[in-house]
């Protein structure tokens, strides 16, 4: 049995018993597993999109923020949506292209919401099958969107080619232009009087024109380079598309291939903002198995052509190397606030690997050199945006206030994290059951691990305490035979949702000499110096994955 599938089952086993409490009753988020933020076109609301084992749901978060920057959540809303669709795709880690490795979210207006990828199960039972896309207006309005696949698709190697890869809404003329890869770009067309028309449209390079795709067209990708993303123009609201075959520009004066640098080049993503406007391209291809990547960028009005993008030491030195393609980074998404642009990336071949560039004028600067000259240039964890190790999946800007703006970061098991300062501090949102004061309640998050898998490998200790205590937390196997020590007087606050320590109280499956605990179910005390005790459950699948 396959590690997610075997979870899965392992979870459900507890359902409605100690190791599994309630999804939606008295929590924050829908899930954990947030894989999409994006904004909700007001002040202080931002959307996102999780998806557990069982099911995918939308969560509409609503903030609040002091005059010195202090974030309280109020009044989140959750739905979920149909059982055997959703926007994260089964391939999102374990593929190698750039532009399945993300899931675009945008905020469309009212008039359409947020709009995500629709994904369906396969023959295999994996989300793999492109289906449409979701219009989610509200949580009382989540419509499902399916859009026609053309028989000339059949063709294509696998249906992910024509995945749903990026949205830009033309609110003027009332167009949504969707990216479809190997299908070219689709127009959702919503200004005529008979109601919404779609029309697909794939990039003749030779001529430089987009000509209709009908149902009896062919495919021909050399002749019509896949589109993976679309842009619109802040300033000037032309359409900017990112292809197989550079950057394409479409305005009124016609549509054509805007950058030498790019030209030939397989270009996967376009984002813009910020002030000076910054326009970021990300390149990415395969040959053999090599991962090729580069991350390039438009910066002010001045500048001609996209260059790469410098990257510099504590020193202020650029580098000689290409961090980017060495790394072999992919972009999740870029956030711009004023001259700074957060651009979110993962490492191909490594789950944990993840974590947001910051970059200035001059390129994307390393936060810190350690003791052996190794330059760090991922924000994440290290620098205090998730108080876990957690994988972080996407990142938005959004209006959390009349005068401030929100920064936030969707992570695959630690929920949001959300910024009013820009990055300076964060503030960590999660899915949680009611705690308990002076130990009344103590949960493990997640109540099934699965030591080595880099995905559920350790279980948080959440519990909370009254007021201010030395906590020792043990765990002990099922005969009651203590097998570790996990903290031991440790000082913890007294806290109004949760006093754990996400970096010191978590149980990775080990006992106290480092080796690994044998499949099974293990209880977890938690005691205070003041004569107070709780207790939690958790199973670990044992050492099998490391």
């Amino acid at each position: 049995m396959k590690l997610g599938k075997m979870k899965s089952v392992v979870a459900s086993l507890f359902v409605g018993g100690a190791l599994c409490g309630n999804a939606l009753a008295g929590e924050t988020l829908f899930s954990n597993y947030v894989y999409a933020v994006a904004p909700a076109g007001e002040y202080g609301k931002l959307w996102a999109f999780s998806r557990d084992n069982s099911y995918s749901g939308v969560t509409l978060l609503n903030f609040t923020v002091s005059d010195k920057g202090s974030i309280v959540t109020e009044k989140p809303q959750q739905e979920k949506v149909s059982d055997t669709l959703t926007a994260v795709q089964d391939g999102i880690f374990e593929d190698d292209l750039a532009e399945r490795r993300r899931i675009p979210a945008v905020y469309a207006g009212s008039k359409l919401g947020l709009l995500l990828p629709m994904v369906a199960m396969n023959n295999d039972d994996r989300y793999l099958q492109p289906a449409g896309y979701f219009s989610i207006r509200d949580l009382r309005n989540i419509v499902e969107y399916p859009v026609d696949v053309p028989s000339a698709a059949d063709a294509l190697e696998k249906p992910m080619q024509y995945a749903m890869s990026g949205f830009a809404y033309d609110s003027t003329k009332q167009r949504l232009w969707i990216a479809r890869g190997a299908l070219g770009v689709m127009v959702h067309d919503m200004s005529g009087k008979n109601g919404a028309k779609d029309t697909t449209f794939v990039l003749n390079a030779t001529s430089g024109e987009l000509e209709e795709f009908k149902k009896d067209s062919e495919l021909d990708l050399k002749k019509n380079p896949e589109i993976f993303d679309v842009r619109l123009h802040p300033k000037t609201g032309d359409l900017w598309l990112a292809t197989a075959q550079g950057v394409w520009v479409k305005s009124s004066s016609g549509l054509k291939n805007v950058s030498e640098s790019l030209k030939s080049s397989r270009v996967t993503g376009l984002w813009m903002g910020g002030e000076p406007l910054q326009i970021i391209a990300e390149t990415n291809s395969k040959k053999d198995d090599n991962i090729n990547g580069g991350l390039w960028r438009l910066y002010g009005e001045k500048a001609k052509d996209f260059s790469k993008v410098d990257f510099l030491d504590t020193a202020g030195k650029v580098q000689k190397k290409d961090i980017y393609d060495e790394s072999d980074y992919t972009v999740g998404d870029v956030a711009f606030i004023g001259k700074t642009a957060f651009v979110l990336v993962r490492a191909v071949g490594s789950r944990m690997i993840s974590g947001y560039l910051k970059l200035d004028s001059l390129g994307a600067h390393a936060w810190e050199q350690d003791d052996d000259g190794k330059n760090q240039w991922l924000y994440g964890y290290e620098t205090g945006a998730t108080d876990r190790k957690m994988t972080i999946m996407s990142m938005c800007t959004f209006p959390l206030s009349k005068n401030r703006v929100g920064l936030a970061i969707a992570t695959e098991g630690n929920g949001v994290s959300v910024s009013a300062d820009s990055g300076k501090t964060w503030s960590v949102i999660l899915n949680r059951a009611k705690l308990d004061n002076n130990l009344g309640s103590v949960r493990m998050v997640p109540s099934v691990i699965a030591p080595g898998d880099g995905d559920s490998d350790v279980s948080l200790v959440s519990y909370k305490v009254g007021r201010e205590s030395k906590v020792t937390i043990e765990v002990f196997s099922y005969d009651m035979r203590k097998v570790r020590t996990i903290v031991k007087d440790a000082v913890r606050n007294a806290d109004p949702s949760r006093s754990s320590n996400p970096k010191e109280d978590f149980w990775d499956g080990r006992d106290d000499h480092g080796k690994d605990c044998t499949m099974g179910v293990y209880y977890v005390r938690v005691k205070d110096n003041h004569g107070h005790i709780g207790w939690g459950k958790v199973m670990t699948l044992g050492g099998n994955f490391r």
